[in-house]
Order: C-alpha cells, then sequence, then structure tokens
C-alpha cells in the first residue's frame, strides 16, 4: 500500500463558491483520531449529494473529503476497543460534514465513533444499508418504542424508493407490517413490491397542501419527506399513532397544524442518525443483521467504483437514484 491515496475534495474560493475536484493525499493530511482506517467501501446519501453539488450548506469547513458512512479495515489504532485487522462501520459524527470523510482511500477518525462489522455482512452489504438503512432502522426502534406494532394497522413509507424509503419496506415488511409506499415513480411498482411493499400510493395523494384532519389512513409511518408530505402523512394518521422524521427530500418546513397531535393523540418522534449514542448505534446495527433479509440487499443496491461518485452525487440530487448506490473504494487505495 503506498502513502499516497485518492480523495474527493470540496473547496471553497474567497467569494464562498463550492468546487469538487478528485486529489491524492498522505495520512498526514488526515484529521485528529486514534483510529486510521483503509476504506474499502462507501455509499452515496442524499446528505452526500447535497455535499458535493452544493445544494445546501453540508459541508461546515473547507477544504474537506465529503463522505458520510464508510466500511473498512482498522491500519491502525491507539484506542482500547480496536486493532489493527478489525472490520468496522462508520455512520455520521460529523465525517463529510466538519471532519474528512468517505471519499478517500484512508480516514482517521475516534475510535468512539466506529461499530463493528456485523458478522456475516461484508463491507459492500454494510454499506448497501449504510446512513440510510440504519436511519431506517432507528426509525422502526422509535415506532416500536411508541407501542407501533403490526397489529395496530398498515405503516406508510414516504420517498419509498429512495435508500431510507427502500430499507424501511424491507425491514418493515419482514417484520409482518402492512407496508403503503409512496413514491413520485410509479414505474417503480415491481421494485417495490419486490421488497414487501402491500400497497403502492402516488406522491401527489401527499405532496400538496394538507388538511388539518384528514381521513385516517395508518397508525404509523416513516417519512424521509418532510414539509407538506409529512403534513398530510400526520393529518392522515389513526388515533394514537405516531411518525418517525428522518429526511427532508420535499423541504425543511412543515406547515401542518397541532389538529393531529392535540385531537388525534398524534406523535412526531424526530430520528437522529448522525449524533446518536453508539448504545443505541449498536443495537440498530445488531438488527439491522437480524431483521433485514440480506438476500434483498443486491436489490436495493447498485455498485459503482470510485470514479463514479460525483456523477451518482448529482443524480440523487435529481431523483435518478433508486435505492442505494455502493462504492468500491479500491481504486482510491
Amino acid at each position: 500500500m503506498t502513502d499516497r491515496f485518492k480523495a474527493i475534495l470540496i473547496s471553497r474560493d474567497e467569494e464562498k463558491r463550492q468546487s469538487v475536484a478528485v486529489t491524492e493525499l498522505t495520512e498526514a493530511d488526515l484529521m485528529e483520531g486514534d483510529v486510521t482506517v483503509a476504506v474499502e467501501a462507501s455509499t452515496v446519501n442524499y446528505k452526500d449529494g447535497l455535499a458535493i453539488t452544493g445544494k445546501s450548506p453540508v459541508v461546515r469547513r473547507f477544504p474537506l473529503v465529503p463522505g458520510i458512512d464508510f466500511a473498512g479495515t482498522v491500519l491502525s489504532s491507539s484506542h482500547p476497543d480496536w486493532k489493527a485487522g478489525d472490520k468496522v462501520i462508520l455512520n455520521g459524527w460529523g465525517t463529510g460534514e466538519t471532519h474528512h470523510g468517505a471519499y478517500a482511500g484512508r480516514s482517521r477518525v475516534k475510535g468512539d465513533w466506529l461499530v463493528p462489522l456485523p458478522a456475516g455482512m461484508s463491507v459492500f452489504d454494510a454499506m448497501s444499508v449504510g446512513t440510510a438503512g440504519y436511519t431506517a432502522m432507528l426509525s422502526v426502534m422509535a415506532l416500536e418504542r411508541h407501542g407501533i406494532t403490526p397489529d395496530r394497522g398498515p405503516i406508510v413509507v414516504t420517498g419509498a424508493a429512495g435508500g431510507v424509503g427502500s430499507v424501511a419496506i424491507a425491514i418493515l415488511s419482514k417484520l409482518g407490517y402492512h407496508v403503503i409506499a409512496s413514491t413520485g415513480r410509479v414505474s417503480e411498482e415491481a421494485y417495490l413490491k419486490e421488497l414487501g411493499a402491500a400497497e403502492i400510493i402516488p406522491r401527489d395523494e401527499l405532496s400538496g397542501p394538507a388538511k388539518p384532519l384528514a381521513k385516517e389512513r395508518w397508525a404509523g409511518g416513516v417519512d424521509a419527506v418532510g414539509s407538506h408530505t409529512l403534513a398530510n402523512v400526520l393529518s392522515m394518521t389513526s388515533y394514537g399513532g405516531a411518525i418517525a422524521a428522518c429526511g427532508l427530500a420535499q423541504g425543511m418546513d412543515l406547515p401542518t397544524s397541532v389538529a393531529p397531535f392535540i385531537l388525534r393523540g398524534v406523535s412526531l418522534l424526530g430520528i437522529d442518525s448522525v449524533m446518536a449514542p453508539k448504545a443505541l448505534r449498536l443495537e440498530a446495527w445488531k438488527r439491522i443483521g437480524t431483521d433485514l433479509d440480506h438476500a434483498k440487499l443486491s436489490a436495493i443496491s447498485t455498485r459503482i467504483g470510485f470514479d463514479g461518485i460525483i456523477d451518482a452525487a448529482k443524480a440523487i440530487i435529481d431523483g435518478r437514484i433508486r435505492g442505494r448506490v455502493v462504492i468500491d473504494m479500491a481504486d482510491a487505495k
């Protein structure tokens, strides 16, 4: 392994104009941390797309290597939990935002940010899940803690053909829930049903201005869209139900009223994957190992090489990505 490795670097000039380039770095260029990892696989999340395209101020220091997820092998460690040769996963913790992220041949991070690769999963399996799938699992766990069991009624999943939505459908269906998938891509009906969706509804049913209360349609949901879509989902949630909110593809606003909360006792459950405590992360990845049909990972994911990252980032923002994009980082070594 040579000392130099490839990386994508986001920079900004004095006029705050952002640029993205492929460059070479050495370990001396890496940031502070007690574990150095050879990055073997990564993925392209919606947040990564926002970072690379500059559509949203995800990156908060410059220059920075983007990429919020990786899986790989520990090269060196002064952290008590990790030793050279360990297989590890990183999700979030500010990587790709304030700390050099995954789109480089190596990464130096804090050992407390890492979790072990689950037994029986490859690094590519783990990145087929990635932050999107780990967020989906956190959402399911939150619904369960709120008592939203399969016998309570259907669960709606918005942004169903995206990364969070795809994994959420696969998990929920395996757990016995009746899943209603909302998507703007009706051509993906066969894909969504293969993942386990029982019903498909068009995005248009939920994307316009919401009534304070509408007909009750589901007991709970996983929403990765926000804005009017989340407002509609809340207005259609049955008495005592709950919605796990984990994304903002339509927008950060929430144009709703208090009616679902005070007239139907609906709960809005906020899901944060970036700074979630380690115990919760470990539980989520353990559950991913048991409650996600790993045979469906091949249907959910598409694999690309390092040189395809920038184009994939643009495609995910344009809504042209189905499921998960897994990056084989071999060319970055």
